[in-house]
């Protein structure tokens, strides 16, 4: 099959998806609406409303407090056995538990501290800003001496080997990335950067929040020590779903949370009045888990599970290779930018396109004028200049990509988002 700009070739693709059948586990209620932040907020599975209701109806309203009993003590280590299978880690290594934020200040506050002698954290340019937040403030707190310092891009788009290798020294303690950076989806090799980290003694603390769930990880056979993600992209747990950190299970008993909560405590309904740490990965935890958030998260990890990450890897790679060819044959020539990398082999699962007017083009996209088209695409922007599409291979359709684009070159085209304000929402 020669690869085309016309529909027929996505309806075609469509038909050879092995994995297109999982589109319908998810809500899809207006067909007009085409969804590509997936890598912001996933789609809700269909079967996720049912579990929900079963676990306040059966579990909140009629087993009352007898619930912990009856399996809400063990979810946060239950499911983060789970998530284990997505990343390469063992079940005992991982717990869902606080918010991504509070698991990267745990962990950044427990390796700083453990790394004794050692007084800078690298990271890059390119993480997430709270990430970058989060490390000045356990800076700030720790006043200890220790340096943040970053690597820096020479394209916007990805970070030279060159310019991050060369901050690893003897003095760095921790190594702290994104392996897919939220706005160009450039990826690192976690591999090689671990290794590195470690042959200059450093640890490695990353952030997985725009992996799981779309990127094959193998945390332990690469010898990460450290990691956290969220659940509510890829993963589609919902909105503000509970986050996962992982500790290597010879890290656990050595590195010490700064924050000590009652559910990380050996025994916790002893009710000691000292603090004294699990030896196992729950003394990461701090207090009571929000339950019902915790039970949004399960029924999509059956699907990704059954799906396969490999085979949603591999769909993805397909995906954004489709919406790259379209971009550069119909959206580069109308001025718009590529600001992800060519290389599948270091791109997540999201595409950015880049335009000087790209607030205004996503918001032509969401919120059609009357009369314009009946056709709503949902993205997101991210600035100066960043139209983020995201591929999530569990739902996303080749045909929703090809419309998308043609909605974007008819917005240009017609300059329809010159009559949209330039004033920013709150949220964009």
């Amino acid at each position: 099959m020669n690869r085309t700009t016309a529909e027929e070739y996505a309806l075609e693709l469509d038909q050879q998806d092995p994995l297109a059948g999982f589109r319908e586990q998810f809500v899809i209620d207006d067909p007009d609406l085409i969804y590509l932040d997936g890598n912001s907020l996933g789609r809700l599975p269909a079967r996720t409303a049912a579990h929900l209701a079963s676990t306040v109806q059966e579990g909140w309203g009629t087993q009352l407090i007898r619930g912990w009993n009856q399996g809400w003590y063990e979810m946060p280590t239950r499911l983060g056995s789970r998530i284990a299978d997505l990343i390469g880690a063992r079940a005992d290594e991982v717990v869902v538990c606080d918010s991504t934020s509070v698991n990267l200040f745990k962990l950044a506050a427990a390796a700083l501290r453990f790394q004794k002698g050692r007084n800078t954290l690298v990271s890059d340019e390119f993480n997430f800003p709270t990430d970058l937040y989060i490390f000045q403030g356990v800076i700030d707190l720790l006043d200890a001496g220790h340096q943040l310092v970053l690597a820096r891009s020479e394209d916007s788009i990805s970070i030279p080997d060159k310019n991050l290798l060369q901050l690893i020294t003897g003095d760095t303690a921790l190594l702290a990335l994104t392996q897919v950076a939220f706005k160009s989806a450039f990826m690192y090799d976690i591999q090689e950067v671990t290794a590195a980290a470690h042959q200059a003694g450093a640890l490695t603390l990353w952030d997985l929040s725009h992996s799981v769930g779309a990127v094959p990880l193998k945390l332990n056979e690469w010898d990460v020590d450290l990691a956290v993600g969220c659940s509510y992209k890829y993963l589609n747990g919902g909105p503000g779903a509970p986050a996962f950190l992982y500790v290597r299970k010879d890290l656990q008993e050595k590195l010490v949370s700064p924050i000590w909560g009652w559910f990380a405590d050996r025994e916790p309904f002893a009710f000691r009045l000292d603090f004294s740490p699990a030896d196992d990965i729950s003394r990461f935890q701090i207090s009571t888990p929000p339950i019902l958030s915790l039970a949004g998260i399960e029924p999509a990890l059956d699907l990704i599970l059954e799906a396969g990450v490999d085979n949603l890897r591999a769909k993805s790679i397909q995906q954004t290779e489709y919406l790259i060819y379209l971009a550069q044959e119909n959206l580069l020539p109308l001025g718009f930018e590529l600001g992800s990398p060519l290389d599948p082999a270091r791109r997540g699962s999201h595409v950015s396109l880049r335009h000087p007017e790209a607030y205004r083009i996503c918001r032509a996209l969401i919120d059609p004028r009357p009369g314009d088209t009946t056709m709503r695409v949902v993205p997101d922007f991210r600035a100066p200049d960043n139209i983020r599409l995201g591929i999530a291979p569990l739902y996303t359709s080749y045909r929703d990509i090809f419309r998308a684009l043609e909605r974007l070159k008819k917005i240009l085209e017609k300059d329809i988002y010159l009559s949209y304000s330039k004033e920013r929402q709150a949220v964009t």
